[in-house]
Formats: structure tokens, sequence, C-alpha cells
């Protein structure tokens, strides 16, 4: 058992096969304490647990059920800015340091789920910094490469994840820190909706920017941790109530990078590679690549460093500043130090800037379903580092800084190795809520580039998604016309939370009429005993965006149940008999989208 233990992969998928064949989680706990030892970099836990701490938690789990506790045995690592219950919380400073006596909201959720923490993780210190060498600590090496700096502030949270310590790890993520350091070490990182991970039990930086993320060896994984963590919790005044859809990939997604005029990578020539390779086969899985100009998404990434949110990282540790100024990383009390020169009429000033650049952007993120861009521009050194602490985490910040301060969402996946060896990864980015359209669409990406898992030799497992359907709060609706993917009325259902489930078609007893009125034109759906197989979508839509809709459904159209070809029925639009009087029948054609196209022949 010994050498099949050493060897085997930490994702949860090979994990939990592991433990429905007779694995314990005490010989789990004991392997995760013999691959610290042997990865020997004490700069990535700042405190371990004591091992008997960790197996009296393993003993402590019920029989083997992840149905019922879906984390159930697998083992993970917290940063040092969230809150372990007997275990300090330092943010990375000693001076800092307490003993909390509760787990943060999130934590709790995740052992509630079965998890086992194992210790916290080192950080850029107070989570400023995208570099992850800010710390009175040793900082963590790359786990892939330890030339190259490990990425911050959630530094070692990223490497026990890529070494195949633990499962998968906390951090945070108020300017990059939960995708930087995952594209360093060849790992996936999830940076929910603000909001939708409670950040009770969190160390802030900027609060109303901060979010816990989850860096893991695959998608799924994340997705896995994320859905366990995802609670509501209303003693977070920041809190927000957003249900974890299943993942669904859109039906023809349209995704938006950077032009050329503004696509940034200082001068890498193998990084602009790896990221053409990448939307190369984002354009094979069948998205369509939309080029913006990113000029308000830069400006906007300038405010974060540059403006009053400076300021507010200020408010957390002003009176340690004050006191004991010394108890600082040098760069870092730099950097919160300059928030004591901003007046409360630059943050309202910031406010207002912020404002003009989301309105200049939000058009363009409604032209697509997904922004996707290099996670990072380029690398850097330690030695780099040493040089310039400040210039190259600017940089690796490009694409990262604006992302909280929009309000997206965001996953970075590594898309497998550049011609120099060093990984590659994208990130998607979506509008708040469309996390499960991010994830999935990362799944795909990650399935085919299937790099190697972290700094392991693992080999990414096969990702087995679930039929898509409605998730917890959620109504599927069918559409048949203008509101299906990519026509006129589809707005009302995405404004609304809604996501695309699947193409389907009806059973073969429906009639199709191409009713009177518009713009835009609209089909009626009729069942007959002459009725034909007719093409529709399936979305699903949280139950207030439901009600909304239907109540702004107009006469003679109406929702009822629709049969589908595969026996099963859905919610749909429907047209009473009187509408189709004077309608044109186009049965024949078999869907909207084949009428329309016969318009313009």
């Amino acid at each position: 058992m010994s050498n099949q233990l050493e060897n085997l992969s930490f994702d949860i998928t090979a994990l939990h096969a592991a433990y429905a064949g007779g694995l314990s989680p005490a010989d789990v706990v004991a392997e995760v304490y013999r691959r610290t030892e042997a990865v020997a970099d004490p700069g990535i836990f700042i405190h371990l647990r004591p091992a008997a701490e960790t197996l009296a938690d393993a003993a402590h789990l019920p029989p083997f059920d992840p149905v019922a506790m879906p984390l159930w045995g697998v083992p993970f690592a917290i940063k040092d800015n969230i809150d372990l219950a007997g275990t300090p919380t330092t943010a990375g400073c000693p001076a800092y340091e307490f003993e909390p006596q509760e787990d943060a909201f999130a934590v709790a959720a995740l052992k509630a789920a079965g998890a086992i923490p194992v210790g916290k993780t080192n950080l850029d210190q107070f989570a400023t910094g995208l570099v992850g060498v800010r710390s009175p600590y040793p900082p963590p090496k790359n786990a892939v490469d330890p030339a190259i700096v490990p990425g911050g502030s959630s530094s070692g949270s990223a490497v026990a994840v890529a070494h195949g310590i633990v499962s998968f790890a906390l951090g945070t993520d108020t300017a990059g820190s939960g995708r930087v350091p995952a594209a360093l070490n060849n790992i996936v990182g999830l940076k929910p909706t603000l909001g939708a991970l409670s950040n009770t039990g969190v160390v802030p930086a900027c609060r109303t920017l901060d979010t816990i993320s989850i860096f893991a060896l695959t998608v799924p994984d994340a997705w896995r941790a994320f859905g366990a963590a995802a609670r509501f919790d209303a003693a977070d005044a920041f809190a927000r109530d957003i249900p974890v859809a299943p993942m669904t990939l859109p039906p023809e997604a349209k995704i938006g990078v950077p032009n050329a005029a503004t696509l940034e990578f200082f001068g890498d020539t193998r990084q602009a590679a790896s990221f053409a390779t990448a939307l190369a086969h984002l354009e094979a899985l069948g998205a369509k690549i939309v080029e913006l100009d990113f000029t308000p998404f830069y400006e906007v990434a300038k405010m974060l460093y540059e403006g009053a949110w400076v300021a507010e990282r200020l408010s957390v540790v002003d009176a340690l500043i004050e006191k004991t100024p010394e108890a600082l990383h040098p760069v870092t009390l730099q950097i919160i130090g300059s928030g004591a020169k901003l007046t409360a009429v630059d943050a309202f000033r910031g406010i207002y800037r912020l404002a003009e650049l989301k309105r200049k952007a939000t058009p363009l993120m409604d032209r697509v379903d997904l922004l996707c861009v290099p996670t990072i521009p380029t690398f850097y050194s330690v030695a780099d580092l040493e040089e310039d602490p400040v210039g190259p985490n600017a940089r690796l910040g490009t694409y990262t800084n604006f992302v909280n301060l929009m309000d997206l969402c965001g996953i970075s996946v590594p898309t497998g190795p550049r011609e120099d060896g060093r990984p590659g990864s994208i990130t998607l980015l979506a509008q708040a809520g469309r996390d499960s359209t991010a994830a999935a669409v990362a799944t795909r990406l990650h399935d085919v580039c299937a790099p190697s898992l972290g700094a392991t030799e693992h080999v990414l497992p096969d990702s087995n998604p679930p039929t898509p359907g409605p998730g917890p709060g959620e109504y599927a609706l069918a559409v048949v016309g203008a509101h299906m993917s990519g026509l006129p009325l589809n707005h009302e259902l995405t404004s609304r939370g809604g996501r695309f489930l699947k193409a389907a078609t009806t059973a073969p007893v429906y009639g199709f009429f191409a009713l009177d009125g518009g713009p835009p034109e609209r089909p009626g759906l009729l069942r007959s005993d002459k009725g034909s197989e007719i093409e529709l979508e399936v979305w699903a839509l949280p139950a207030q965006g439901f009600a909304d809709f239907v109540a702004s459904i107009p006469s003679p159209l109406s929702i009822g149940a629709i049969a589908l070809s595969d026996g099963t029925t859905v919610k749909g639009f429907l047209v009473e008999h009187a509408g189709t009087i004077g309608a044109k029948d186009i049965t024949e054609k078999g869907g909207w989208r084949a009428h329309l196209r016969s318009l313009v022949k």
C-alpha cells in the first residue's frame, strides 16, 4: 500500500476512488505529512497542524459517503489570513498574530462537507502583492521552476496544491492573488463572484473587493470545493446569495479577447505564442473569438493601486503601522503607507472615475459571453524581484487588477507548457453570477490541453460533467424563437440570470408558426396532429428571474408544458390557437434559426 499511496494523485476523483477501494483517511493524512517533508520547502506553511490533530479530524469522519459529504477525507490547506480555530492567524506578520476561537465561515462549510484542514500557508504580507516573496517568513519556492517567483499573495496555497500535498487550498483574491499563483504553478485558480463566498473570518486587504479563492489540480475539483463553501452568510455585510449552478456550456460561446493594439506581453514572444495556441483550442471547441479594445479595463486596473483602494488597505493595519511600522515588510509598508496621503475627496473622485470606466467597459462585456486573457503577461524570476520589487509585481497584474473592481468572476486554467517548459495559462472572465459558464469552458479547454497536474507527473483525469439541468432555486425554460442564444431577445434571459442548459427538439407533435407583428419577429409553437420536431433551447432561470420573465409575456403567447423528443417535458413558450390565424406555417423549417436563414436567401 505504501508505494501505491505515494504514487496516488490527490485530485478528488482519484482520491475518492481509492477511498471506495478501502483506503483510510488516516493513511492519506500520513501521506500529506510525508509529502510535505519530502518537498522540503519550509516556506509553504507558516503553521502546519500537529499530525495528531489532523489524524483526530480524520478519525471523526462518518462512513465514506461522497454524496452526503462531497469532500469526504479530502486534505486542504488554508491561506494564513483565513481563520482556522486553534491555529494562529498571522496574515504574514508575526506582530499581528492572534489565535481565532472559531473557523472562518467558509472553512466551517468545507469541514462540514468532509474536508480535512492540514495547516496555514505563507503569503505576501497582508495579501499585498502578486509575487509571493513579500513575507518575513522564508518565501515558498515555485513548484515548477524554483528560479521564478511562486506568485502571490496566495503563494503557499498554490505551491502546496502544485506539489500534490493537498487536493485543494484556499487563497484570497483582491487583485489577482487567486489567479497569478495558479498560472505560475500550473494549477487551476477559481476566483468567484464577489460575495459568493463569505469573508467572515478573513483578514481583509480591501474589504469591498476581497474574496476567498480556490486552488485545485482540476476545474471539477475547484468547483466541488466552491459548491461546498458557497453558503450565504448573513453576518457578512458584503455576502450575496448566489446559487452555485451546474457547469454548462453556452451553445455558441462568444469570447472577447484584447485586440492587437491592446494585447500586452512586455516582449515575451513565447507567452504570446502560448496565448494564441489557447485561443486556437477555444475556436476548435466551437467558440467565436471577438477582438475588443481593452483600454477601459486597463484604466480600471490602474485605479487599484493608484487610487482610494490603497487607503482601504491602510484601514486594516493603520494602528499597527502607527505603533510598530518596523513590523511590516518594507515593500508592504511602502505600498500600504501611501494610502495615508489620500483624502475622502480622493475616494469620491475614485468612485466617480470607476463608474465612468465601467460605463465604457460594460457594452464590451455585453457583446460576448466571456472574456479570455493571459493570466500573466510574462514571467519574472526571484532575482528580478531583488532588483526591482515593485515594477514586476505591477506588470503581473496587467490582466487581473481590473477584475474585482469590475465585479467579474474568473477562473485561470493551465494550457500546457510553453516552448521553454514554463506553464501556459489563460483566465476566463464573466459577469457576476456567471461562474458556471466560465468554469464549464475552462473544463473543456483543460481537457483539450491536458497538461500534467501541477508539478506532479499525474495526468488529468477524465472529466465526466453531469447532464445539464437546473440547479437549486432554478427553473428550466424552453425557448423557440428570438430568445435563443445570439438572437435579439436573448438578453431578456441573461439579464435575469439565465444560463444555457442544452439544445433539444420537441416531440413530433407541434406545429410552428411565424406570427404577425414585430420587430423582432416571433414564432408560435402549437400542439398539432400534423406536427413535427422543432428545435429549441433549454435555459435555467432563478426563481425571481423566472417569475419576472413570465409576467412580461404578451398575448397570444403563454407558458405551458412542452414534450421533448427524449420523452421528458419542460416549461416553455406556446401560442394560443387564435394567435395562429393569419400566421405563416413554418413547421417544415424545423426551427426558428432555419426560418431566419431562409429569409436571407
